[in-house]
């Protein structure tokens, strides 16, 4: 039997993003995806938010997606477009960039780094027990590992063999999207009816078009050819002559979230801890964030660092952002009716996000700019991301992120009184002595005092603000990081 440290099922971006961050933290992973390679059918999700891109660049990956993408503004809350660019952050938009090519570049990424995929295999079943999960896939192969995580979609065979229900709402309209082409000229845009969004648009590939178009949920099946060229007719009254269709399929506005992100050696992540509709763009990039919050803390109860009451903080903190997305989905499908009195409500929220705060408030949920983790009290800076400052260390100027490239926390103190020494934590933290502005400015939040000192955890938030002399590090540290 065929041993690891994790096994992920499943090789999307969720998959991949932790497998990268595992193998960072000196983690033996594993990916079990049943697609022989990052090829699929159908263009899927169109990008990353400005958050994510920031995560890419605290592992110095960023560029890599910048090169293929194009930045645009991405942001909106239903029909309302939040223009971004003057918030604080070096990436003050999104990236226009096909989730195929995201997957590609991040599958280039974790083959440097070494990580095996076991490709077109499944996982059919698991066992687990106080030490381990035996992880069964199909044709019979066996893997032992000290964790399994099911990155394997919305409808994760991991969650369902764990047990853990999928809470939520049911669907009321359904999606059918398709990529074809045209034997006869059409009038391509974008309108809402009454039951939502209907949509026709080049893709930039030859003579493609990209086809969307909403019905009420009635419990559709798996749609057909037939089924494109019947919707067509009933919504833009011809058909067009469509052939050549290289992906059709359906989504729906369901919203579910698994009421728990870990049972025992089994954890979630992405679309197997949460479902919704694609509205906003939201889903691949919280799957991402998922990961790189669990990765570096699986990494250390896998290596005995931390006891595994840690894991509990991942549901703990992830839970409510998924809960939130949930939310905001359905508020917008809502607000995707083409209804006159659907119309009246978004010409008002039209005016209210027209107005600074509540564009900014808006903007940073969906960008993931304002996530914020409750750990307890203290400076505006705790659980929030850490921005990516300029700094003059002893050894030069450096940008903040560049010390996160590596996956490791680090400590850094920013006046006299501020704690730099990790103590006897120096072999997990890194300690940097630095000057930087009096002033940071944050998304959302506005201007805040720069602190004494700041930890700062391997997925980019603040676990401790040293604000004043004799500030102590050490329950921080002690908390996140092991005890000595």
């Amino acid at each position: 039997m065929t041993e690891h440290a994790v096994v992920i099922a499943g090789g999307g971006p969720t998959g991949l993003m932790l497998a990268g961050e595992l193998v960072l933290a000196g983690v033996n992973v594993a990916i079990v995806e049943r697609r022989a390679n990052q090829d699929m059918p159908g263009a899927r999700a169109g990008g990353l938010h400005a958050r994510t891109i920031e995560i890419m660049d605290q592992r110095g990956i960023a560029e890599r997606f910048l090169a293929e993408g194009t930045a645009l503004q991405v942001a909106g809350f239903g029909p309302a477009r939040l223009d971004i660019s003057d918030f604080p952050t070096r990436h003050n938009y999104g990236l226009g960039l096909w989730q195929n090519h995201i997957e590609r570049i991040l599958a280039g990424w974790v083959q440097e780094l070494g990580v095996p995929i076991y490709r077109s295999r499944a996982v059919t079943g698991f066992e687990q027990d106080e030490n381990g999960v035996d992880v069964v896939l199909d044709g019979g192969q066996a893997l032992r590992a000290h964790y399994l995580v099911g990155c394997d979609g919305g409808r994760s065979l991991v969650r369902k063999l764990a047990g853990i229900e999928f809470a939520g709402w049911e669907a009321s309209v359904s999606s059918l999207i398709a990529e074809a082409e045209l034997a006869e000229a059409a009038e391509f845009g974008l309108h809402a009816d009454e039951v939502g969004t209907q949509a026709m648009g080049p893709m930039g590939e030859g003579n493609k078009v990209r086809i969307v178009l909403t019905q009420r949920y009635a419990g559709q099946s798996d749609p057909t050819v037939d089924d494109l060229k019947a919707g067509l007719v009933a919504v833009f009254g011809s058909d067009y002559g469509v052939h050549n269709v290289t992906w059709l399929s359906r989504f729906t506005d369901m919203a579910r979230q698994a009421v728990a992100y870990r049972d025992g050696r089994v954890l979630l992540a992405g679309d197997a801890a949460h479902v919704h509709s694609p509205v906003g763009g939201q889903g691949l990039n919280i799957g991402v964030q998922d990961a790189v919050n669990l990765g570096w803390k699986l990494a250390q109860v896998v290596k005995g660092i931390s006891p595994e009451r840690l894991l509990d903080t991942y549901h703990a903190e992830r839970h409510p952002i998924a809960a939130r997305v949930l939310r905001n989905t359905l508020a917008q499908i809502a607000l995707g009716r083409g209804d006159e009195r659907t119309k009246a409500l978004n010409e008002i929220m039209g005016e209210v996000l027209a107005m600074d705060a509540p564009r900014k408030r808006f903007a940073g949920m969906m960008s993931g700019l304002d996530v914020h983790y409750d750990l307890g009290e203290g400076h505006p800076l705790l659980g929030r991301r850490m921005p990516d400052l300029d700094l003059v260390t002893a050894d030069g100027a450096i940008r903040l992120y560049s010390l996160l490239h590596e996956a490791r926390p680090v400590l850094i103190g920013f006046d006299e009184n501020g704690w730099s020494d990790t103590g006897p934590w120096a072999d997990r933290v890194q300690a940097v002595r630095a000057d930087c502005n009096g002033t940071w400015e944050l998304p959302v939040l506005g201007t805040v005092e720069a602190p004494g000192a700041v930890l700062t955890r391997p997925d980019g938030y603040v676990a401790w603000v040293g604000d004043g002399k004799g500030a102590d590090p050490t329950g921080a540290l002690e908390t996140w990081f092991g005890p000595r």
